[in-house]
């Protein structure tokens, strides 16, 4: 049976990721610089990917300034930024059901409480972890097992979304089932090892939930999800 969700944030709830792409990019065009969308396209979820987004503007770029201007074009996009696809609807759905919700990202609470909050998914989840509650962010699988703590879960019954291959390996590792949902900025990940990959999660429902990860249950109490 399933008893808990667990969420990541970022690219998974909202399209951030690319709205930090466009942000760059909008940075550039107004300079009359040549973007390389590749290039930071291998960075999203990727931290051994590091590289300098302004390389382009030359040695003697003021890069606090660009990065000031990014900011700005970037708190902009974000604030204007909607729940991606099936989102709303299946965090309603759980939270209807009586599951136990959670959310698990490598962002700051400042970041994701406050959209949560604007976008009135906040009061739905029982535990939000970031990056400032644990020692280790993901690939690790702590923030993972301090939700899991936290709600009350067994792993073994709990699913994680996670739209980049690090934070599917930080809950695996943590012994949960895992639904990736890639996005325009992490399409290029490899999610060989989810037990589930979907488009978006339109396409998922607790009772798809419970037939493609828990067979078994779903056969015998088909009444326990909807």
């Amino acid at each position: 049976m399933i008893r808990a969700l667990v969420f990541d944030f970022d690219g998974l709830i909202l399209d951030t990721e690319m709205a930090l792409i466009e942000s760059y990019e909008e940075v550039h065009a107004h300079h009359g610089v040549v973007f390389d969308r590749a290039l930071i396209l291998r960075t999203v979820g990727h931290a051994e990917h590091a590289s300098d987004p302004w390389g382009a503007f030359g040695p003697e770029a003021d890069r606090p300034a660009l990065d000031a201007h990014r900011r700005r074009v970037n708190i902009e996009r974000n604030h204007r930024l909607l729940p991606l696809p099936g989102v709303a609807e299946l965090v309603t759905a759980a939270h209807a059901a009586g599951l136990r919700l959670g959310v698990a990202s490598n962002s700051g609470h400042w970041h994701v409480d406050a959209h949560l909050s604007r976008l009135g998914l906040l009061g739905r989840f029982d535990f939000v972890a970031c990056r400032e509650d644990v020692a280790t962010p993901k690939p690790e699988p702590e923030i993972y097992r301090l939700v899991l703590e936290k709600l009350g879960a067994d792993p073994a019954a709990t699913v994680a979304f996670e739209d980049s291959a690090i934070g599917l390996t930080a809950a695996r590792r943590a012994g949960l089932r895992t639904v990736a949902v890639p996005n325009r900025a992490t399409s290029h990940h490899a999610f060989h090892d989810a037990d589930w990959q979907v488009p978006s999660l339109a396409e998922v429902t607790l009772a798809g939930l419970a037939t493609r990860l828990f067979p078994a249950s779903a056969r015998s109490r088909p009444a326990t999800v909807a």
